[in-house]
């Protein structure tokens, strides 16, 4: 193992610089890592997930989570090992500045530049740190090292979303980013050649904060949601703020339509960052499974647990242009995720993490959305998980049939493990951990690219 140590100060009284929350100091690599249990032999590639993790702070008790520099960290699978574990800042200028080393340069979207701390996505042989707000993403090697801001071969007309969608029909790229310079937010799609084939600018009043977007086989669903961008005179920059009175709306674009053909829905007010799954059904109805906050940002930038969601289906009847929503369950909630070759389709199954509360550590659930029923994989008292992975087993394997990976906290060691749970058989616990030589901090999206991408 070698590591090479550079360090934020940690501020105690700030939860996102403490506890699970706190930044690693160094980057690690370590290779032939243990394993308990049996990892199947079909995982044969890379599991990446993307988080904050800032080098330094200089007001600890106003950093926000949101606002540290990214870092990837990753394992290799292949033939039943596990081969090695990384972990590795995104080099943004700051970033390789301040670790005294050659800046990459590079294109830029109105001489912005970030540490992506999002998501990491693999599209048309690029593997990319996204964040969301008018930056680009930055393109990363397969061992994790940056190679430099990517602006898909000179066709990006802005920056890109932190959620985008490959379509699993055909494999074009599809996004809706937004930035403060804008007075609209932007629709992009990306053709497998790696470069955007079209943009659409949608007018949207009062900067809202888009998170995300859906996607069916024929529309994209737009979030237009009370929490906008304020403070454009505060020292420390825009933030995201509930404006209460404010609309809710979900706008219907046609894939495409043009800007003034989206239609906007409306609905209650609430707050969406991360839509399961959409798709079309029955000719005129469009089901939508999300995760939903009453609100979010009212009591300025928000502590952990201050806020929890649940997941709810909504139903889109376009002909009587309503939105009709419903709980699916009870339980707290975040980063839903499906099987990626269903995303944009019909899905049966989904997956979420158990928002830890004062009864319950975290877990790892997968719904039946059919049946309306729930299984649990529930972490050791002290432990932690993240967001949970599909792999399917096969190309062709059914929607349940694969592994469910995630990132878990284990307390007696003090360390992370690798969980693999087989989606099929949940509750029974991981077939398979691979034990970190480290803590992987609490982060955010990840994804899982085989080794035939």
């Amino acid at each position: 193992m070698t590591g090479t140590t550079h360090g934020p100060g940690h501020g105690a009284a700030n939860p996102y610089l403490s506890g699970l929350y706190a930044p690693v100091r160094d980057e690690t690599t370590a290779v032939d890592l243990p394993v308990t249990g049996t990892l199947p032999e079909s995982l044969r590639g890379r599991y990446l997930r993307n988080g904050p993790n800032p080098l330094h702070v200089d007001d600890p008790a106003g950093y926000h989570w949101f606002g540290g520099e990214g870092m990837i960290h990753g394992v290799r699978l292949r033939d039943g090992r596990a081969e090695w574990y990384r972990n590795r800042w995104v080099r943004s200028d700051a970033v390789a500045g301040r670790l005294g080393e050659k800046l990459l340069h590079g294109p830029r979207h109105l001489d912005m530049d970030f540490a992506p701390n999002t998501h990491v996505q693999f599209f048309a042989g690029h593997c990319l740190a996204l964040v969301e707000g008018g930056t680009l993403p930055y393109e990363l090697d397969p061992e994790l090292y940056t190679i430099g801001p990517f602006d898909f071969h000179g066709t990006l007309p802005g920056g890109l979303s932190a959620h985008p969608v490959v379509d699993p029909r055909n494999g074009e790229l599809h996004a809706v980013s937004y930035c403060l310079a804008w007075p609209y937010v932007q629709y992009v799609v990306a053709g497998v050649d790696g470069r955007i084939r079209r943009h659409v600018e949608i007018p949207v009043p009062g900067h809202p904060m888009m998170h995300a977007f859906s996607l069916t086989e024929r529309y994209v669903l737009l979030y237009d949601l009370p929490v906008v961008f304020a403070g454009n005179g505060r020292a420390d920059g825009p933030h995201p703020a509930w404006v209460p009175g404010r609309p809710a709306r979900l706008g219907v674009l046609p894939r495409e339509g043009v800007a003034h053909e989206v239609r906007w829905l409306e609905t209650d007010p609430c707050f969406v960052f991360h839509p399961m799954n959409a798709f079309e059904h029955d000719g005129r109805f469009i089901t939508v499974h999300l995760v939903r906050y009453d609100r979010f940002f009212d009591t300025g930038r928000p502590r952990p647990g201050e806020r929890t969601a649940h997941l709810e289906r909504w139903t889109v009847d376009l002909a009587a242009g309503t939105v009709r929503r419903r709980r699916v369950d009870d339980r707290p909630v975040e980063y839903p995720r499906v099987d990626p070759r269903r995303l944009s389709r019909p899905h049966r199954y989904g997956y979420a993490m158990r928002e830890r509360t004062a009864e319950a550590d975290t877990a790892l659930l997968k719904y039946d959305l059919e049946r309306g029923s729930c299984v649990e994989f529930e972490v050791p008292a002290g432990g932690d998980v993240g967001e949970g992975v599909f792999v399917p087993a096969a190309p062709h394997a059914a929607e349940d049939d694969g592994w469910v990976l995630a990132y878990a906290y284990a307390p007696e060691r003090a360390a992370t493990d690798l969980v693999v749970l087989a989606a099929q058989d949940f509750a029974a616990g991981p077939v398979a951990r691979v034990h970190l030589p480290v803590r992987v901090p609490l982060g955010f999206h990840g994804n899982w690219i085989p080794d035939h991408e």
